[in-house]
């Protein structure tokens, strides 16, 4: 084990440095080093950590996997120590002029940025958001590569770079469109339970970014022994909207996006047959970001504005 109280800091930069590049010439490039100097500090590293940290394959080199463990920890460190020796930087929104990145899905350019932007609007005038929406998986690799600060997305296990906060527990219910046919001939009313035969054989309509025809409806059929049949997967919920509106097919939906656009979107809403556990959304974001005060004061409005959605009515006074 290394002794942290001998161990020239320095070194751990050179060792960030060697695992992004995978060179001792693309390391001594990025910190303004020759590659003799930087060569030298691989030595060094090895002979305090006991260990060969790299392999040499082609022209390039190769982590151990020792070297490999300590990536992600020690990005995280290294970022954060600069951010305490930077200090807190002085924000006063009324003069800021910048622009926010934010990742997620369209749920919340209906649930969050018209609020949002109202705020900022009259808070903080030379602010510019921007909402994306990326494949699922793509949200933590864009926070790495800085291209957005902010991710809202289900809770995961995230890396440890990385600092998150919860924001509420998204419930799910039933959308079919207003007088649907087979609903209104089995004699259900808004807000009631469908059941589960009929259910199954309706035909459905799924969200899903990348693609897919399974959700987490299905799970929760798979668990009840039962299945579904999932006619169409579009891309966003505006999509679902339209679709169910549209058409006899019915949709499991965010509870709280299916409550705000069912006076205007020709939607009635139902209980599902079966438990669908509650998704827990969150925001993260980069930990070199965590003492930021423009960043604070952004993730801080993110919060007074979403985490109310947990606290919504039960389905059944709907009707």
């Amino acid at each position: 084990m290394a002794n942290i109280s001998s161990l020239d800091l320095n070194l751990l930069r050179v060792l960030d440095a060697l695992l992004r590049e995978g060179s001792t010439v693309g390391a001594g490039r990025r910190l303004a080093l020759s590659q003799p100097a930087v060569s030298a500090a691989l030595g060094r590293l090895r002979h305090a950590l006991g260990d060969p940290l790299f392999v040499r394959q082609g022209q390039g080199l190769v982590p151990t996997s020792y070297a490999t463990s300590l990536e992600g920890p020690l990005r995280a460190a290294l970022e954060e120590l600069e951010s305490v020796l930077a200090g807190p930087e002085k924000f006063d929104p009324a003069e800021a002029q910048l622009d926010f990145h934010i990742s997620g899905t369209d749920f919340f350019a209906s649930m969050l940025m018209p609020e949002l932007g109202a705020r900022v609007q009259h808070a903080a005038p030379g602010l510019r958001l921007q909402l994306v929406d990326l494949v699922p998986d793509h949200h933590v690799e864009a926070l790495e590569r800085q291209d957005v600060d902010l991710a809202l997305l289900p809770e995961r296990d995230f890396p440890a770079w990385t600092a998150h906060a919860r924001l509420f527990r998204a419930e799910f219910t039933v959308i079919a469109r207003t007088g649907h046919p087979a609903l209104t001939a089995a004699g259900l009313a808004p807000g009631e339970m469908i059941p589960m035969e009929l259910f199954c054989s309706l035909g459905h309509v799924l969200c899903s970014p990348d693609g897919r025809f399974h959700g987490l409806g299905d799970d929760a059929l798979t668990r009840a022994g039962r299945s579904r049949r999932v006619m169409m997967s579009v891309p966003v919920f505006e999509g679902v909207l339209q679709v169910v509106a549209a058409t006899d097919l019915i949709a499991l939906f965010p509870s709280g996006l299916a409550e705000r656009r069912s006076p205007s979107a020709g939607i009635a809403l139902y209980a599902p047959p079966m438990a669908i556990p509650p998704v827990q959304l969150s925001m993260i974001w980069h930990r070199r970001r965590s003492r930021d005060p423009a960043h604070t004061w952004l993730r801080g409005m993110v919060q007074e504005i979403l985490t109310p959605l947990g606290q919504r009515n039960d389905l059944s006074v709907l009707g």
